[in-house]
């Protein structure tokens, strides 16, 4: 029940007590917890920005539409995905993954063959919607360990893409934003959603058994 009890805790939290900052070794569990995340093929098509310095924080502003929540956040998670699949890309992973278990280096050869088959062929903007998708299990699962530790934390897709990209110069890194995550404190007396009440679909609605 104790992960259900942090779900229920936890909300999009609307305004940030600047003054509060979120230790290092929270935010490392946090960001932890998306490396650890499970992903198709286990390639880990995304990475995760940590921002934390306030004048880069306050540049965030403009490209989240003046939301003035990622300049007091303590921290902002940009979760950025490849922007495409390479064979380099594919066989990296693997490669290190016959390293670290003590593998013959071509244990995986037909398994990255069937792979490089099925994305290569892809178009990058139907690759990039596959690699977006596991942006997303992972910042569940910081958001999920963010509720743990008591953390408030904020779900963003609000933002110019292209304008997060340019100022964190991922296209060089062949990436594209996916998310934000803006982490912090909750600045009790402001924020106008802390004392409503969650609301979601009820279970009987929610929950089709078959």
């Amino acid at each position: 029940m104790a992960l259900l009890n942090d779900l229920e805790w936890r909300y999009a939290t609307k305004k940030y007590d600047p003054t509060k900052k979120v230790s290092q070794e929270h935010v490392d569990k946090i960001v932890e917890a998306a490396r650890l995340a499970p992903t198709s093929s286990g390639m880990q098509q995304f990475r995760v920005f940590v921002i934390s310095k306030q004048e880069i924080k306050d540049q965030l502003v403009p490209i989240a539409n003046g939301q003035q929540i990622v300049a007091d956040a303590s921290h902002v998670l940009v979760f950025a995905a490849w922007d495409q699949y390479t064979e380099e890309r594919i066989d990296s992973i693997f490669k290190l993954t016959t390293k670290e278990r003590g593998l013959p280096s071509d244990k995986f050869v037909d398994y990255t063959n069937r792979l490089k088959a099925v994305y290569l062929k892809q178009s990058p903007e139907e690759n990039f919607v596959h690699t977006a998708k596991q942006a997303y299990i992972g910042f569940g699962l910081s958001i999920a360990q963010a509720a743990e530790l008591k953390v408030d934390a904020t779900p963003m897709e609000g933002f110019n893409t292209e304008q997060l990209d340019e100022l964190l110069q991922l296209k060089a890194k062949g990436l594209k934003s996916v998310l934000m995550l803006p982490l912090g404190y909750r600045d009790e007396e402001g924020d106008w959603l802390l004392p409503m009440k969650k609301v979601r679909n009820p279970k009987e609605e929610f929950v089709q058994e078959v």
